[in-house]
């Protein structure tokens, strides 16, 4: 009986192995919406901004450091502020790996 089970259970676990590797657990929305490159839009504002990328493991903060290669200069409020004025009131939160986006420039 312990052997049945074993086997069952082993099948089990093979069988959702590869039922991930091949159809995936994320709904077809979220895998849709993932896949899709921003386009950024230029920004109706005269604030001084740079476009970049996002890398994994990048932050708001992080890339606007490493812009201007010191640490920020302006309370991180007023950065999300204007990272918000910048990308039409997207949350810095909600940033993507791979999409391109346009940040304060603080170097002036």
């Amino acid at each position: 009986m312990k052997k049945l089970v074993g086997v069952l259970l082993a099948v089990l676990v093979i069988y959702v192995i590869y039922f991930d590797l091949t159809v995936g657990t994320l709904p077809s929305s979220a895998v849709s919406h993932a896949a899709v490159d921003k386009t950024i839009q230029k920004p109706q504002t005269d604030r001084a901004y740079f476009d970049s990328k996002v890398k994994p493991g990048q932050t708001v903060i992080s890339i606007v450091e490493h812009q201007l290669g010191k640490s920020l200069p302006v309370s991180i409020t007023d950065l999300i502020n204007d990272f918000k004025a910048l990308n039409e009131g997207l949350s810095p939160e909600k940033i993507q790996i791979g999409s391109t986006y346009h940040f304060p420039d603080y170097s002036k």
